[in-house]
């Protein structure tokens, strides 16, 4: 069954304020079977999950290229509730090779990995299209260009960015306009040195996906002591409070927890609902 959560905003779309990101399901050490995942992808959606985040490049190997696409679009066909309202993001630009990632952020490349990817998702039109990781080799205005393409040519109905600095973002909002809607990048209570790209997020009006919004939870040490004992008191794990502290640092904050097991994204997703305090908020700084 659909249950309702809060909602933040991507561009013209509202989703739930957590999302699920999908890399565990292809990328993980041990991956789960293809059951497993399909599970965990309805379980999110059945807790109110309407952001799926995907990418070309998750994937096994650099022979299956697009994997968990397929996974994503598999377990969409086979869910019973109401697919329109999923927000399925994707990314291109992070590639795999026989040694393991590299990346190619050239127009050419991204055009043909978005007509790749939407063969993958088996869509006319990519929700969310995602720029994966900047390339050295490429100058920035470039790439950005090809999603301005890609947008206006109808592949894709939106733009984000991922791992992008505060520079970067400015510089793509001046090319893509109200066609880039979100930036991706790490953050976590162990990994806070995106804070200067939420603000200028929050500035432009553009959502902030926290990639990795665990990190550090599974950690022992101080850090840990104080999310687990908030939890206690609140009577939830850990990584709700994690990803509440998250939710309550910006409104243009959405948290997309990976997860290869229902229980944890149900876990995760119920994060939606816990209200942390001011002086809780503070505590865990």
């Amino acid at each position: 069954m659909h249950n309702t959560m809060k909602t933040r905003t991507i561009g013209d779309r509202q989703v739930g304020v957590i999302g699920l990101g999908a890399m565990p399901m292809s990328v993980a050490g041990h991956m789960p079977d293809e059951e497993q995942s399909i599970r965990t992808i309805h379980a999110a959606l059945d807790a109110g999950i309407t952001l799926i985040d995907t990418a070309d490049a998750y994937t096994p190997s650099h022979e299956d290229v697009g994997h968990n696409e397929r996974l994503v679009a598999r377990a969409l066909s086979l869910w019973g509730g109401d697919t329109g309202a999923v927000l399925v993001a994707t990314k291109g630009g992070h590639t795999r090779t026989p040694d393991g990632w590299d990346v190619d952020g050239s127009p050419a490349y991204l055009h043909q990995a978005c007509d790749r990817s939407l063969k993958a998702l088996g869509v006319d039109s990519i929700g969310l299209y995602q720029h994966h990781r900047p390339d050295p080799k490429v100058p920035y205005e470039e790439t950005i260009g090809a999603l301005k393409e890609l947008h206006d040519a109808g592949k894709i109905q939106a733009a984000g960015i991922s791992n992008a600095n505060p520079e970067q973002i400015r510089l793509a909002h001046g090319i893509l306009g109200e066609r880039l809607v979100s930036v991706q990048n790490e953050y976590s209570p162990r990994f806070r040195s995106s804070e200067p790209e939420i603000d200028v997020c929050a500035e432009l009006g553009l959502a902030f996906l926290p990639w990795s919004p665990l990190g550090g939870i599974g950690r022992t040490g101080e850090l840990r002591a104080a999310f687990v004992e908030i939890a206690d008191a609140h009577g939830v794990s850990a990584q709700q409070v994690c990803l509440a502290w998250e939710l309550a640092r910006s409104p243009v904050v959405i948290p997309i927890p990976g997860s290869s097991r229902p229980e944890s994204i149900v876990d995760s997703a119920a994060a939606a609902s816990l209200e942390l305090s001011e002086e809780e908020l503070a505590r865990l700084g």
